[in-house]
């Protein structure tokens, strides 16, 4: 759930505020109450044949508009309706507090009574939070300038600040919200969704492509060997999602949205070890399932005798191991467990010196 899309479910609740005060300038106090109660009225109906909900701003916004309209007219002094929209900020400044800091549970449960049935995932509500505790601060400061101008200002001053200047907020919030969206989604990594013979079906983002395991997307696991028939190992990066600082397969990654398998064996191997791969052989493809996602493996070695360089930014080791030394280690959780599997298959290939295929660039 984002947080314009929560928006745009509470702001609406504001709209006979906004339609009294333009009123306002037309007709005379009692009238331009009575066409904000009317409107409010038609709102809260509309939204519940359209929604099948009734929605409470709504109806307390329309409601404070009557009671204090009415305490307004009744004591012949506007001080009593210019306190209104503070009041029914207060109100939202409550609840954007409440979905900065209530537990998830209440939270989930109180975007059900604006028709948001969802389930928010720890990120997502971390996100959220964020932008509420942005978003409450402001509006905050500007329940604060409404009070101000109600006691102390101009009417002409007091319509400004509480209507116009609430909308300008929020269209700034909303064309940020809007600008870093755009931001996040054009430095998303996304990954085709693929069926087990590698026909791609769609797409998805990185992030939740590790949430659904029902999602299988590709990779590829490059093998290195040398002319003393050692192979190199990467130990992964602390901060990895996946198995940190276990030791891996020599080349490791996702085959992007838009690339093809050629090209992710080129680019991963440069980003992790710092050379440009010229022949890999292709060995075989299967489908790997962990905890939090399902792969579809693409198999390939290589031999490589010059110098490696692994990229310290993605790697935490790297080095050339002997066959001796791989076997004593299995089974100790030093490996990963795609490894340990795949090392049954690329053992018994190099050991054969079988020469497969050339997989063409």
């Amino acid at each position: 759930m984002k947080t314009k899309d929560l928006l745009k479910k509470l702001l609406p609740g504001l709209f006979p505020l906004i339609v009294f005060i333009i009123t306002d300038e037309i007709f005379d106090t009692s009238t331009s109450i009575i066409i904000a109660v009317f409107v409010g009225i038609i709102q809260a109906i509309w939204i519940f044949i359209k929604e099948k909900r009734f929605d409470y701003f709504v109806l307390v916004d329309t409601f404070l508009i009557i009671l204090m309209g009415g305490i307004s007219l009744l004591f012949d002094n506007d001080l009593f309706f210019k306190l209104k929209p503070g009041i029914v900020e207060t109100i939202l400044c409550i609840m954007l507090i409440f979905f900065a800091l209530a537990p998830s549970h209440y939270v989930e449960m109180m975007m059900g009574h604006y028709g948001m049935n969802t389930k928010l995932d720890e990120n997502s509500l971390k996100k959220l939070r964020n932008s509420f505790k942005f978003l409450s601060l402001i509006f905050i400061v500007h329940t604060i300038l409404v009070f101000y101008s109600a006691f102390y200002m101009s009417k002409e001053a007091w319509a400004i600040i509480s209507g116009v200047l609430f909308y300008i907020i929020f269209a700034i919030f909303f064309l940020y919200e809007l600008f870093k969206n755009y931001i996040n989604r054009k430095n998303t990594e996304w990954l085709p969704i693929v069926d087990k013979n590698g026909i791609i079906l769609g797409k998805v983002s990185r992030n939740e492509a590790h949430k659904n395991k029902e999602w299988l997307h590709p990779v590829i696991h490059l093998h290195i060997f040398n002319d003393k028939g050692e192979l190199f190992l990467q130990k992964r990066g602390k901060l990895k999602l996946v198995m940190p600082e276990k030791w891996d397969t020599s080349v490791g990654g996702h085959i992007l949205w838009g690339e093809s398998i050629e090209q992710t064996i080129k680019r991963e191997t440069k980003e992790e070890l710092g050379f440009n791969i010229e022949n890999v052989s292709y060995v075989c493809k299967y489908v790997w399932e962990s905890e939090i996602e399902r792969e579809l493996v693409y198999v390939f070695y290589s031999e490589w005798n010059n110098f490696i360089k692994i990229n310290s930014k993605e790697l935490d080791d790297g080095k050339f191991w002997s066959k001796q030394e791989i076997i004593k280690n299995l089974n100790r959780g030093i490996f990963t467990p795609n490894f340990e599997y795949e090392w049954k298959i690329i053992s018994k290939l190099f050991n054969k010196k079988q020469r497969l295929t050339n997989f063409k660039f």
